[in-house]
C-alpha cells in the first residue's frame, strides 16, 4: 500500500543517513499521460476544479522532483514525502 511505502521509505532513511544514504518519496498527483488522456472532458473538468495551480502536471514535473531529491541541491533532506501535486490535497 501507499502507506507501507512512505513508512518503509521513512525507516530506511533513518537506518541509513549516517553512511550518507538519503530516502525520499515523490508522490505525484494526476499528470497529462495516456491513462488521464483518455478522461472524459467532464472528469478532466472534474479534476482541474480541485487543482488549485488549475492544470494537470507534467512528466517533466515529476522528472524535476525526482532529479532535486537525487542532487546536491537536497543533501539536506531525507525521510520526506515531496508531493507533486498542483496543491490538490491544501
Amino acid at each position: 500500500t501507499k502507506a507501507a511505502i512512505l513508512g518503509f521509505s521513512k525507516s530506511v532513511a533513518k537506518e541509513v543517513a549516517s553512511r550518507g544514504i538519503r530516502s525520499n518519496v515523490v508522490t505525484p498527483g494526476y499528470i497529462a499521460t495516456e491513462m488521464t488522456g483518455a478522461l472524459t472532458d467532464t472528469q478532466k473538468e472534474s479534476i482541474l476544479r480541485n487543482i488549485p495551480l488549475g492544470q494537470l502536471g507534467t512528466t517533466e514535473d515529476i522528472a524535476n522532483a525526482v532529479e532535486f531529491l537525487a542532487g546536491e541541491q537536497s543533501k539536506y533532506v531525507t525521510g520526506q514525502v515531496l508531493a507533486v501535486n498542483g496543491g490538490l490535497y491544501i
